[in-house]
């Protein structure tokens, strides 16, 4: 194998995590129930001995059983409110499964109340609620993380290493970045994550701000943060009849000097898929899955396949990351950073209005 991908794997590996047990337990709390990413931030939670749950908002009684009986939760841990959360018990930081639209009063009351705060991909449904929510945050000084799933895979943290900092297949030239999956009916999402995922009020659209967020966010950090030029983006309602008021197909087509970044966000793939692949101008990283490479440089005669440990450190899993926040042992950055999600919602409303109108839109 080449030496630089050892070079690469040992820079991973030698993040090491610091021992859990001598860190007193951050009190994190959770606002919704009705996203269904929750399940695998309590998945994760309940894995970290330095984190506890202090307490969860929700009002739906039968999200409230549900959630008790898998995760053996006590009737004392759940809250009708914020603010009865935070004048009842301690709180040190929260993470937002709520709707995409309810992202702005959530970290608004948070930020009243001086907690940081994590919500799930992405930022706002539109830049108006993203600038609302950056105001409250730089007023209040809190941290805020956002958090996608794809952050936390070895494959997307290894190939920004080979690519970003190591140069191994020189500048970029191209992204294509692919993300999503039957449709959330079809894989059996349940009735409460339905009915704001398929709301253009509540979600901000369909599977361009379900999916196409991912692409937006890797694009932006891979390109140090920056805007595109131009952007021009197609959708369809393919399944009108399963989702009839927002798409369930789109694409963007990004433009930057000297790249392109090419953003394939869909309901409608026949079987799951977060997948990436990177083109330099003399090789290219696939991140076919989330601990598998793909690589090619000039100096391989062909194709190398790479399969990447677990991240450690900060970098496992969101619950990690937003307990390493609060600690202040890290700040949030790259993919998880309000200025990286400024612009992916930014680039999010210009690819609505591009289908809408049907023109390039220019930043």
């Amino acid at each position: 194998m080449n030496k630089i991908i050892f070079f690469s794997l040992a820079l991973i590996l030698s993040c090491g995590a610091q021992a859990q047990d001598d860190k007193h337990p951050v009190r994190i709390a959770m606002v919704g129930l009705t996203h269904n990413h929750a399940l695998g931030f309590l998945d994760h939670l309940n894995r970290h001995k330095d984190v506890e749950l202090a307490g969860i908002v929700e009002t739906d009684p039968a999200l409230i059983e549900r959630y008790s009986k898998r995760y053996n939760l006590t009737p004392d841990l759940f809250y009708p409110s914020l603010e009865d959360l935070f004048a009842k018990t301690k709180v040190q930081a929260v993470a937002a499964f709520t709707s995409i639209y309810d992202h702005k009063l959530v970290v608004e009351t948070c930020a009243a109340h001086g907690i940081d705060v994590m919500v799930e991909k992405p930022l706002a449904t539109n830049m108006k609620a993203a600038r609302a929510i950056k105001a409250a945050v730089e007023k209040s000084g809190i941290q805020l993380v956002v958090n996608y799933e794809t952050t936390w895979y070895p494959g997307t943290q290894a190939a920004y290493g080979m690519v970003h900092d190591e140069h191994q297949i020189g500048e970029l030239r191209k992204i294509v970045i692919h993300d999503g999956h039957r449709g959330p009916k079809e894989i059996g999402c349940p009735p409460e994550f339905l009915a704001w995922l398929t709301d253009p009020v509540q979600n901000g659209g369909g599977a361009m701000n379900d999916f196409g967020c991912y692409g937006a966010d890797l694009a932006t950090w891979f390109f140090d943060g920056q805007r595109p030029t131009s952007l021009f983006a197609v959708t369809q309602q393919i399944k009108p009849d399963v989702y009839p008021k927002v798409e369930d197909e789109a694409t963007i087509v990004l433009t930057y000097p000297k790249s392109q970044a090419i953003i394939q966000a869909s309901w409608n793939w026949p079987f799951s898929r977060k997948d990436m692949e990177l083109y330099g101008r003399t090789g290219y990283v696939l991140v076919a899955k989330p601990d598998l490479l793909r690589l090619r440089t000039e100096k391989m005669p062909a194709e190398t396949e790479v399969t990447l440990p677990p991240n450690e450190g900060p970098n496992v899993d969101s619950v990690a990351y937003l307990a390493a926040v609060e600690r202040k042992e890290i700040k949030p950055s790259g993919l998880s950073s309000l200025a990286v999600n400024m612009v992916v919602v930014e680039i999010l409303d210009a690819a609505r209005k591009s289908a809408l109108t049907g023109r390039r839109i220019d930043f």
